[in-house]
């Protein structure tokens, strides 16, 4: 996840660069005399990591314009926390004089993705970046409909 717009920067030179790389690679494996199956399987790797960049690069780009939508998995809370930084439009210095904590601090937990935060904690911080916690729980879909077996009566 790209949690800085210096990372994000950094994501576009590579993406640019990755660009002339792919290009570079292809151009080697066909001079290999390789079959098209051979060199799509010499490729996929760095066709992947291009990809997953790619990905993380829209991401961003999605939430600094606010789109919240990728706020919705509970279960990488720690994505969460620095998405809604990004959507604030807070740098990492800004949130840490919000908390009271140093800047270093908020960059170590971004890093490790707010491993091991406890929900006291994460709430402090998203009460930081001027948003609220609700709860909301509801089933999965294969569980609902497991659940929705007929009753028999006698």
């Amino acid at each position: 996840m790209i949690r800085t717009e210096t990372e994000y920067q950094e994501a576009q030179r590579r993406l640019k660069e990755g660009q002339r790389h792919r290009k570079a690679q292809q151009s080697e494996l066909e001079k290999l005399d390789l079959s098209k199956a051979e060199i799509r399987r010499g490729m996929a790797p760095l066709l992947t990591f291009h990809e997953q960049l790619h990905d993380e690069v829209q991401s961003y780009e999605r939430l600094r314009r606010g789109d919240r939508k990728e706020l919705a998995n509970f279960q990488e809370l720690g994505q969460i926390l620095i998405a809604l930084r990004i959507v604030s439009g807070l740098t990492q210095r800004e949130l840490a004089e919000r908390l009271g904590v140093h800047e270093s601090q908020v960059s170590r937990d971004e890093r490790n993705d707010y491993h091991g935060v406890t929900i006291d904690r994460a709430n402090r911080i998203i009460e930081a970046l001027g948003f609220e916690l609700r709860y909301s729980v509801a089933p999965t879909r294969k569980l609902a409909r497991s659940r929705t077996r007929p009753v028999s009566t006698p």
